[in-house]
């Protein structure tokens, strides 16, 4: 771990309820709906490590490996694996608690490049830089 980082979270960057509105036309829920979720779970993670702004640059090893049903519990925890200059690496697991057997599954992984940016869209440090 990089000495500016911090701690893996205690707590999942974002937990949600699966509605029957994310559901594709097979009734599991809609694979873009996760990738939309691992999105917004890297942009929380990002913003834990360092406020900035950021846009994510690549989505890498995304694996689904179970179907999510409606009314799962989806919890997505990250652990930032790597800090660089102006981009973060985050790893990302989905787990779904299944609420028919309250058993919690890992469904979906994902690897997300995220990239500091200021109002120009120019690459930023991540940390501050300091002056010698």
């Amino acid at each position: 771990m990089n000495s500016k980082q911090k701690e893996p979270s205690k707590e999942p960057a974002i937990r949600m309820v699966m509605l029957p509105k994310y559901t594709n036309p097979d009734g599991d829920i809609f694979g873009g709906m996760i990738l939309s979720m691992i999105d917004e779970a890297a942009a929380v993670e990002a913003q834990r490590q360092m406020p900035h702004r950021y846009v994510t640059v690549a989505m890498d090893s995304i694996q689904f490996h179970r179907p999510v049903g409606v009314g799962d519990i989806v919890s997505l925890w990250c652990q930032t694996l790597k800090v660089g200059t102006s981009s973060l690496v985050i790893h990302i697991d989905v787990l779904a608690n299944r609420w028919q057997t309250d058993a919690e599954h890992k469904v979906t992984e994902a690897t997300v490049t995220m990239v500091a940016i200021d109002e120009e869209r120019k690459s930023i440090p991540i940390f501050p830089v300091k002056e010698k």
